[in-house]
């Protein structure tokens, strides 16, 4: 598979399709791959665990599915780091997030339930910061 797919657009979806991308100065093929993106993820939302109400996904700027607070935008990965590397007490990370207690243990509850998905992200995100020296 060489990673190159031909799509056969009917003409008046492709001519609405490049004035957008025109007007949004990208690629066709760059608007096609952020809506397949997108409805990807809104296909992919159906994978959020019920036992976690309050957490959701959402491709990040490396495309990669990553679990946040619904509402509110915040990793929950964040939270991990603040909470065991950080030793920030759930009523800190409460008042620093303006959050409540319970969404808080909610998000490190999600952590150990998912613990080697989170741990992925968060090494990956180690990687990705550039060295300062």
């Amino acid at each position: 598979m060489n990673g190159r797919y031909s799509l056969n657009l009917p003409v008046d979806l492709k001519q609405d399709a490049e004035e957008i991308a025109e007007r949004q100065g990208v690629s066709l093929n760059q608007l096609i791959l952020w809506s397949l993106a997108e409805k990807v993820t809104e296909l992919k939302s159906k994978i959020d665990d019920p036992n976690f109400p309050e957490i959701a996904y959402k491709l990040d700027a490396d495309n990669q599915l990553v679990p946040y607070l619904k509402g509110k935008g915040i990793r929950v990965q964040t939270l991990v780091i603040a909470f065991y590397e950080w030793k920030e007490s759930v009523p800190e990370l409460s008042r620093q997030y303006d959050l409540p207690q319970k969404t808080v243990k909610q998000a490190l509850a999600f952590y150990e339930a998912h613990k080697k998905m989170v741990d992925g992200l968060i090494a990956s995100n180690d990687e990705a910061e550039p060295i300062h020296d």
